[in-house]
């Protein structure tokens, strides 16, 4: 049914509202109506309309059959939730769309009229479905501000068509803890999914990877870029659903997986649109080939010193030549007696030009406001919090975070803990410092090495906040950050290294998905916690680019490349194998491995712009610039999302020439696959 600015893409009638959940004589306690999928300009929304019907509307009992054979009054409609729910609070804020029924509305002035409900598919979070075998089947809608709308019956069937309509617009996972409940995702939410310790998937109980990711999509799909498991290759590769999955199209597939959409990489937009000298598009399957020079050995200095520190600072307590600090920050870390300090310089809590009683200044006004934003939530009573689902959600998301953030750190460990109640009490005093953000699973990993520094619930926080400020595009729900900084991962190491690439490629593993999790949270799983803090604190510097962070992550794969090439490993080993590296790298190799690559590109004059613009070689740079070699053009730490957007027309050289540039076969790519550039 379509009619000017809006379309009925689904209707269904004998969908009956049922207002008592046991035998009940009185007609209202059945209101027929019909449900409907309705697109309207961006929109779209699903409403249920309660019909009026021409006499009295048959008397249905409720009632079952025990084991003996008796009939039973017993309760049959098990809605999956406490016996109030026949209070309903229907979605008021939204207008309903009108249409041209088919069959008599019940005006909303009538008693039938007011259960109607109208609510946009973005406000859904959940849906319960019904028992197999236990009276009719019913579906409960459950919107993002925690309401469940009145459950709604199918006499006549259709639960599996308009779940089946819905997967159009979104994604339906089933939940990891109760099978009966569907999780509802937008497409570009759905790779976000917020935790990262319910999946486990390369245990020692793992004897069928590829359906446990198939049953519980919603705990693999977050964690699932660094655990995954060859159902990409499965899901990817069927003959019938292979080309709807690469245009997008979420129906592929969809009766063997329902509801499932796979994350994937389908092209790297970073490079969209660089036209080499010859005019050939990217799209057509050109690779540069640049001669990289030889890598040069790189050593680790030793950390400042509290000695080396002081000699920085003027009578007053300012700190000078910043600029040559920063590199020997970069060169060699702290030591351990001065991180409590200067990373309230590093993480912008502090500013280097301001003396020591300005600074002490600064933290009262700052001790001000942090105690004037604790109290806004602090101050919230039960009765309130009941009645603001949001605040609910971020607490009862930060209380389960908390409770396992780094409990194996003596600084965390034990039940009563008070470094707990400062973690879980930052967190929520930064949803109200930032709203729009609020609280994302993963920032608490984030806040732990911060306050185990600073030991301080004040300090913690605003260097936390200047922390999240550099990486807060890690955690919205567009994922347009994390998409970007994969992509540029993967033309930095096909840069560094096209045979790794090639063998990656080979094994469907080139978009370096398994990636995502170092990116997030900065390398926080991978390294010890000790390592950790001078691996952090080297990156905030800002040196020598500000996307180091990615070739930390190409310094990763370089000290594997041997182990992965001639290993004979496919998708599910390599997987597995990345994974297992948690905890046993050398930082410190690391560290020279990144700053090598850094140095061996930087010496390189045939770079892309883009590229030398990605490791912060501008115009007017020299080939050989270093983090070492000069401070004055030494960039600002930015959020690995804020990487420039490059205008990418005219990319290569002029002076570079045609037989540089291989045409390879044009090929469509994988889903699961960047074309090469």
């Amino acid at each position: 049914m379509e009619s000017e600015g809006y379309k009925v893409v689904f209707e269904k009638d004998s969908v009956f509202l049922h207002t008592s959940a046991k035998r009940h004589q009185d007609q209202d306690s059945l209101i027929p109506g019909v449900i409907r999928i309705v697109e309207k300009g961006s929109d779209t929304v699903l409403q249920w309309t309660p019909v009026e019907e021409a006499g009295d509307a048959p008397q249905i009992v409720f009632s079952k059959k025990d084991l003996s054979g008796n009939t039973t009054e017993e309760v049959l409609f098990d809605p999956g939730y406490e016996p109030d729910w026949a209070v309903i609070s229907t979605v008021g804020t939204r207008p309903r769309v009108q249409d041209e029924p088919p069959v008599p509305v019940a005006p909303p002035s009538s008693p039938r009229g007011q259960w109607a409900f109208s609510i946009s598919l973005s406000e859904l979070k959940s849906i319960r479905k019904s028992r197999p075998g236990l009276g009719w089947s019913y579906l409960i809608f459950i919107t993002k501000d925690g309401v469940s709308l009145q459950a709604l019956h199918f006499h006549r069937g259709g639960t599996k068509a308009l779940l089946r309509a819905l997967c159009k617009y979104l994604i339906l996972a089933t939940s990891p803890k109760d099978s009966r409940l569907y999780l509802v995702y937008t497409h570009d939410s759905y790779a976000l999914s917020h935790s990262f310790d319910e999946l486990q998937l390369f245990d020692d109980n793992s004897s069928n990877l590829v359906s446990r990711f198939l049953q519980d999509p919603y705990t693999a799909a977050f964690g699932g870029f660094s655990k995954v498991t060859n159902f990409f290759r499965g899901a990817l590769h069927h003959e019938d659903g292979t080309a709807q999955r690469a245009l997008g199209d979420p129906s592929a597939g969809l009766e063997d997986e329902p509801g499932f959409e796979v994350i994937t990489c389908q092209e790297n937009s970073w490079l969209r649109g660089a036209v080499p000298a010859n005019g050939l598009p990217w799209q057509m399957g050109v690779r540069l080939q640049v001669q990289l020079g030889e890598r040069p050995v790189v050593q680790r200095e030793p950390p400042v010193t509290e000695l080396e520190w002081e000699q920085h600072l003027d009578p007053e307590g300012r700190v000078t030549d910043v600029d040559r600090l920063r590199r020997r920050i970069f060169a060699g870390g702290l030591s351990t007696g001065l991180r409590k300090d200067v990373w309230k310089y590093l993480l912008g809590y502090y500013s280097w030009d301001n003396t020591s009683e300005e600074n002490r200044s600064h933290v009262r006004r700052k001790t001000d406001e942090y105690f004037r934003m604790k109290l806004q939530w602090k101050s919230v009573s039960e009765e309130q919090e009941q009645r603001n689902s949001l605040l609910r959600g971020y607490r009862s998301l930060i209380e389960r975070d908390v409770s396992r953030t780094d409990r194996n750190n003596k600084f965390y460990e034990g039940s009563e803990n008070p470094g707990l109640v400062l973690l879980n009490d930052v967190l929520m005093t930064y949803c109200m410092y930032n709203f729009d953000l609020g609280y994302v699973q993963g920032m608490s990993d984030l806040l732990s090495p911060v306050l185990y520094v600073t030991q301080n619930e004040v300090d913690a926080f605003w260097c936390f906040s200047g922390f999240m400020d550099l990486v807060h595009q890690n955690f919205e729900e567009s994922q347009e950050s994390m998409k970007r900084q994969l992509a540029q991962l993967t033309q930095l190491l096909r840069l560094l290294d096209p045979l790794l690439c090639d063998f990656l490629d080979s094994k469907e593993s080139g978009t370096l998905c398994f990636c995502f999790r170092w990116l997030l949270i900065w390398f926080k799983r991978e390294f010890a916690f000790t390592d950790v803090l001078q691996l952090w604190e080297v990156l905030w510097t800002g040196l020598p680019c500000p996307c180091f962070h990615l070739l930390v992550a190409c310094g990763i794969l370089d000290s594997e490349r041997e182990a992965l090439m001639n290993s004979g490993f496919g998708f599910n080993e390599i997987l597995k194998h990345i994974n297992e590296l948690t905890m046993k790298m050398n930082m410190n190799d690391i560290l020279c491995r990144a700053e090598a690559l850094y140095r061996q590109l930087a010496a390189t004059p045939e770079l892309l712009r883009p590229v030398q613009e990605l490791l912060g070689l501008g115009a007017g740079a020299s080939p050989s610039h270093s983090a070492s070699s000069d401070p004055a053009s030494s960039p600002q730490p930015l959020s690995p999302g804020q990487a420039p957007e490059l205008d990418l027309a005219d990319s290569i050289p002029p002076s570079q020439p045609d037989s540089s540039i291989e045409i390879l076969p044009t090929e469509d790519p994988s889903p699961c696959q960047s074309p090469s550039p």
